[in-house]
């Protein structure tokens, strides 16, 4: 039985009953190879289309986030009030030191409305608009906006708040809004597709940021709760349930991702919110989840420490440092269409572009070349050739077998650092 997995994204309904139905596909990024590549169209696994609107929204997500944990201690508790006193940029949880009672408290005999009340500022709405260009013909030609709906978890009390790439993506506009109510408009720092994390930031002071826990030290089993935006218009949704299991391997829109799983429920306009623990430390931010009418509780959180040192990246330079990149584009040519607009009559992995000063240039590869293998790996599409530079270093020297006029050829290539 095919699995598929999508990211739980809430499209806002759409207003014009004439396009209600229609979807709309994006034209597919050619990617750098070991770049953050967008989420391309996908085959196994769907990210739910923002469905588009006749006139723009005006009305905004106001609904409260309301988070719940199983499990809080009073020197926690104690311990966040000073925070709120002097916040700090990041928050971390102790693991060494301190009351170690925290993280043996009984779940079952916590105060739950107490971790609420703490961590519920913490937690923030997210819309977006984007103008899209219909390329339906001239009865749905023309610019109209699409509108989306998601969640952050605020990572300093200076405004930065950390979400999902793909509830961001494309939006020409973001909007947040607080526990409070307050709304603020919001700007893009950073985003990274390869592990679905985007940086946004608002112009305020004195925000209340999650408390960090520690995604290496979960274990199968243990109480957490999701806190999201399902369907971006139930804003203050809290589910709980358990680990169900760690690393999981998940591919979301022809993306690799390992991901904590969960069966508490996740449902679109989730994505970008708090997976917490029983004792209220944030653990990871919902993604994904099935895709699958017949099955339930099987959603996907990316684990804490990954995305805290990518939000952390995105921050500091922009981008995700020492991610190796060929310095080529790439486009996968699978059927004969598009073979036609390359000029091309095999399939297979194809080079665009070459950016001028990288490894790909300094080796001699040019816009044509089929890509046949990366260190004697033989690889079908483009994912696969993402893969495989991934699995080294910026600086090393790796091996592309390529096809060009009819002859086969091995370049070796100095892998440069991604910027993208």
């Amino acid at each position: 039985m095919e699995n598929k997995w999508e990211y739980d994204y809430s499209n806002l309904y759409n207003q014009n009953n004439q396009t209600q139905n229609q979807e709309v596909r994006p034209p597919e990024n050619q990617q750098d190879p070991g770049a953050a590549p967008p989420p391309p169209p996908v085959q196994e696994f769907q990210q739910p289309k923002k469905k588009g609107h006749g006139r723009k929204i005006l009305s905004r997500i106001l609904a409260l986030v309301l988070v719940a944990a199983v499990g809080f201690g009073g020197g926690y508790g104690g311990a966040l009030l000073a925070l709120k006193q002097n916040p700090q940029r990041v928050i971390y949880q102790g693991t060494g030191s301190g009351d170690s009672s925290v993280a043996n408290l009984d779940a079952d005999t916590l105060d739950l409305t107490t971790v609420s009340s703490i961590v519920t500022p913490s937690v923030v709405a997210i819309t977006t608009e984007e103008v899209v260009t219909s390329n339906y013909g001239f009865w749905f030609g023309g610019e109209y906006v699409q509108s989306g709906a998601g969640s952050g978890v605020i990572m300093t009390s200076d405004g930065y708040i950390i979400t999902n790439q793909h509830v961001v993506e494309g939006a020409s506009t973001i909007t947040v809004t607080l526990s409070d109510d307050t709304e603020y408009p919001a700007t893009l720092v950073g985003s990274d597709s390869v592990n679905d994390i985007a940086v946004i930031k608002i112009e305020a002071e004195g925000l209340t940021p999650a408390v960090m826990g520690n995604s290496d030290n979960l274990v199968v089993g243990q109480s957490v709760i999701a806190v999201g935006n399902p369907m971006g218009v139930l804003g203050g949704t809290v589910t709980n349930g358990i680990i169900s299991a760690l690393n999981r391997d998940v591919t979301v829109n022809n993306q690799k991702m390992t991901l904590i799983q969960t069966n508490a429920a996740i449902s679109p306009g989730n994505s970008g919110g708090g997976l917490f623990d029983a004792n209220g430390q944030l653990i990871g931010i919902v993604n994904a989840k099935s895709s699958g009418s017949n099955t339930e509780g099987l959603g996907f959180a990316i684990p804490i420490n990954t995305a805290l040192s990518v939000a952390t990246d995105l921050i500091d330079n922009g981008y995700v440092t020492g991610r190796p990149a060929l310095g080529i584009t790439v486009v996968d040519v699978q059927d004969s269409q598009t073979a036609a607009q390359m000029g091309v009559s095999s399939a297979g992995v194809y080079v665009y572009q070459v950016n001028e000063g990288s490894g790909a240039e300094a080796a001699g590869i040019q816009p044509g070349d089929r890509i046949i293998a990366v260190e004697n790996v033989l690889v079908e599409n483009k994912e696969q050739v993402s893969e495989e530079v991934r699995n080294h270093n910026v600086g090393d020297t790796i091996q592309l077998q390529i096809a060009r006029e009819g002859n086969i050829m091995t370049v070796e290539v100095t892998l440069g650092e991604s910027q993208g």
